[in-house]
């Protein structure tokens, strides 16, 4: 698969970038605009990311996106008029077929990490699948989980960190797991933005996105890290979703700037 040894053979980094849930038409062709101009300009292969459906809501008055058909016929227009590649996550065994007719990668949430049939299901679609680790498992398991994709036939496998839980409504991340994760011999991702989540506050999820070029910079410069997961919005305090940790469409440039500065260094 051409998207997975560009993924591969990187030569900085590569980004999955977008909003946390699908929005109205018009803005999300605004993002996805805006960022295929960003990293293009920069030289940075683009994933766009967005979820049609949001199962893991803190309260039932959360909103939980487009749905299925919806969503993913605005990730086709998306897809079709910027010719980039689309990331969106699955739910359901059933979603897995549907959502590969668009996506160029299937992810499998972190909460879902460790649910067979539905990364079988992934795998057996032979698109790319990036799965989350799970806040609750150490990083040696990812082991096991990319396992189940192998078994399928698939060698088209991302890993992602996102964060341990690190008591109540909070998480941190182990940068040792960057290392234990890259011996499995597969592109490891840092998902900078939910790793800043502060789970389950209240009714909503809280965040701290004002430490996101900090920790990208840090990830980048274990020299463990292919790529970067940053959930954007031109206005998060107005998103449906992860309004407290999405990172401000217009703070993306500089964050970009200063991570090509740590791959630079290492050459």
């Amino acid at each position: 698969m051409e998207l997975y040894k560009e993924l591969r053979s990187c030569d900085k980094f590569f980004l999955i970038a977008g909003p946390c849930v699908i929005e109205d038409e018009k803005l999300m062709m605004q993002i996805a605009k805006k960022l295929v101009e960003l990293t293009r300009k920069r030289g940075i292969p683009l994933i766009f990311k967005s979820s049609y459906k949001k199962a893991n809501r803190t309260s039932i008055e959360s909103p939980t996106g487009p749905g299925i058909k919806k969503g993913l016929e605005i990730l086709l227009k998306i897809k079709r008029k910027f010719n980039v590649p689309i990331l969106t996550d699955i739910h359901e065994i059933s979603e897995a077929k549907k959502a590969a007719e668009v996506a160029d990668i299937l992810q499998i949430p972190a909460f879902l990490s460790r649910q067979s049939d539905l990364i079988f299901a992934a795998a057996k679609t032979g698109k790319i699948v990036n799965i989350k680790k799970g806040q609750f498992m150490a990083p040696e398991d990812m082991k096991n989980a990319a396992e189940k994709i192998f078994a399928a036939k698939n060698k088209n496998i991302l890993l992602t960190e996102r964060g341990t839980s690190f008591g109540y409504h909070n998480l941190v991340v182990d940068f040792r797991s960057f290392a234990i994760m890259k011996q499995l011999g597969y592109p490891i991702i840092y998902d900078v933005t939910h790793s800043l989540q502060k789970p389950s506050q209240n009714n909503t999820s809280g965040g701290t996105p004002q430490y996101a070029k900090m920790m990208a910079k840090a990830a980048l410069a274990t020299g463990m890290v292919d790529g970067l997961f940053i959930e954007t919005h031109p206005n998060p305090a107005e998103a449906l979703s992860d309004a407290s940790s999405m990172l401000p469409l217009d703070k993306l440039l500089e964050l970009l700037d200063a991570c090509i500065k740590i791959k630079d260094n290492e050459e």
